[in-house]
């Protein structure tokens, strides 16, 4: 479904609110992007609260959240996290607006360069990404858990 099938009133891109952390949660479970070994709640508040990082929102005009990205930057590159969407929303230029805002926060900050990561298996979110001019960086990602 089009964004101008199921939207009412306008989209704004702003700082998700506190008031929102909750649905932004729910909407990241809805669309498959959590993992039981991370707790979302906590990844929000964390992004929230540090100087280098936000979460971003997708909000209508009645303070509906339509859709997230979490970034945030260390200096050399900037990385994104939780890009969501509303599934009946999904394809109607959400995804590309918030993707363009966390770029522009970004490049604000004189961060050169945007990493993110998906999941091997999500072919459509690697095409999403393809199409807004991402590219393979022939890298490996290594990880490690710090606590024990």
């Amino acid at each position: 479904m089009g964004e101008q099938d199921s939207l009412t009133s306008p989209v704004e891109i702003i700082d998700l609110p506190e008031d929102l952390v909750d649905a932004a949660v729910a909407l990241w479970q809805q669309t498959g992007l959590t993992r039981p070994w991370n707790d979302p709640h906590e990844d929000c508040r964390r992004a929230l609260a540090g100087a280098e990082s936000t979460v971003l929102a997708a909000v209508d005009a009645r303070h509906r959240l339509l859709g997230t990205v979490m970034l945030g930057q260390d200096g050399h590159r900037g990385w994104i996290y939780y890009t969501a969407v509303e599934k009946s929303l999904q394809g109607g230029g959400i995804g590309k607006r918030l993707l363009t805002a966390a770029e522009d926060w970004l490049r604000d900050r004189g961060v050169p360069k945007l990493m993110l990561m998906v999941r091997q298996e999500n072919a459509e979110v690697q095409q999403f990404y393809r199409g807004m001019g991402y590219t393979d960086q022939d890298t490996v990602v290594l990880g490690r858990w710090l606590d024990s």
